[in-house]
């Protein structure tokens, strides 16, 4: 028998307080590219191990890090003096019954393809250097992937939410127009580096936004600030469309200042800060439904690149959400809830120490029928989640 639980909590909603900070890194964004990475590397090999072996072995690629390179921007366009440095971590099976898998080039590959996809002006043959240090596992966590029914790889703590805010939302939604590929073909010059912090208070939005623009696309300091404020104008509208704020503000480029040259203005060669201004980290990017929402319990878990069949740093952390989310849409009375799950190494990754629903109720909302029915939905999830880690294993849910 499963170990869960349901409370009610006397509190407003998190849009409702009267302040709310909603964070959102960009593709670009030096650790969004360690995040994407890695996980693409964990389906990779966990597509290998499962044409090779016909089950997925063990590996955790959930830690690297992203070391700025030398970049000389101009306008006009600029050069790079000193690539980047990608270094992968940590443990993967290489070696099965005499047989190799070549986990490096794997890495490697999978780490151009997606700078290739994603990154328009990165070149990963001259702009990205590449250091592999994965590592076998121990053989304890090694074991546990021939065990009959899998167990946690770890004893980890999740958390998750539902809904998102009109703050989170917004925040996330205008990372992704920016983003997006019909607005790069308006403003190629808005490179794929871009940060959003969404400050509310009351009623009243306050975006704050970094850009990094494309050198090459700009001439002259004055086109510069030209073309910031009609990047500037498209995406004030698109908020102001898209929520219901008294007031809205967006301010882009802060640092920017007017008559001190390339001083005073956010130009890239790449696109990205990565090249020359800062360095990135697995874990430290968006949270797996989008955003860093400041107002929310997190948990400390990256999930890109950890393995999708044992690490419930991974699973459990998109399972809470998907859960909250379930409960929140079919459970008439919920405002708000929050569901968190533990798990204990070595317990199978269905049979959690807890999980528990925490649950803001409208004041109408039958208590005892809320309770039991956001108790069988966490049933249900806990039941089938052998479905959810097949998914993960393909990558169908974004962790960035």
């Amino acid at each position: 028998m499963r170990h869960t639980s349901v409370e009610f909590l006397a509190q407003k909603p998190v849009g409702e307080h009267e302040v709310e900070i909603v964070e959102r890194k960009g593709v670009g964004h030096p650790d969004s590219i360690c995040d994407a990475i890695m996980e693409r590397v964990s389906i990779a090999l966990s597509r290998e191990y499962l044409q090779r072996f016909g089950t997925i072995l063990h590996h955790n690629i959930d830690k690297a890090f992203l070391v700025a390179g030398g970049a000389d921007p101009a306008f006009g366009g600029g050069r790079i003096l000193e690539p980047m440095r990608l270094i992968f971590g940590d443990r993967a099976t290489a070696r099965v019954n005499g047989e190799e898998v070549p986990v490096a080039d794997i890495a490697v590959s999978t780490a151009k393809v997606w700078l290739t996809e994603n990154l328009r002006f990165v070149d990963p043959n001259e702009h990205v250097t590449y250091d592999v240090q994965i590592k076998p596992g121990s053989p304890e966590l090694v074991d546990i992937f021939s065990r009959e029914v899998a167990g946690a790889n770890d004893t980890s703590a999740a958390v998750g939410y539902a809904p998102l805010t009109q703050t989170e939302e917004i925040v996330r939604r205008t990372e992704q127009l920016m983003n997006s590929r019909t607005f790069k073909e308006d403003f190629p010059e808005a490179g794929e580096d871009i940060k959003i912090m969404g400050f509310r208070q009351g009623q009243e939005l306050q975006l704050t936004a970094a850009v990094a623009f494309v050198d090459r696309f700009i001439e002259s300091e004055a086109a510069y600030f030209a073309r910031k404020k009609a990047l500037h104008d498209v995406v004030q509208e698109f908020i102001l469309q898209h929520t219901t704020f008294d007031k809205v503000t967006l301010d882009i480029n802060t640092l920017d200042a007017p008559g001190r040259g390339m001083g005073g203005v956010y130009l890239t060669v790449t696109g990205t800060s990565a090249e020359s201004g800062d360095s990135g980290q697995i874990g430290r990017g968006n949270k797996v439904n989008g955003v860093i929402a400041l107002n929310r319990p997190m948990g400390t878990e990256a999930a890109a690149g950890k393995n999708p069949v044992s690490h419930v740093g991974k699973i459990y952390t998109i399972m809470t959400h998907q859960v909250a989310a379930r409960i929140y849409e079919e459970v008439s009375g919920v405002r708000e809830v929050y569901v968190w799950m533990l798990s204990q190494i070595g317990a199978p990754i269905d049979q959690p120490k807890i999980a528990a629903a925490q649950i803001i109720p409208a004041r109408t909302a039958r208590k005892a029928t809320v309770r039991r029915q956001a108790l069988e939905i966490l049933e249900r999830e806990l039941a089938n989640i052998n479905f959810l880690t097949r998914e993960l294993a393909e990558g169908r849910y974004p962790v960035v």
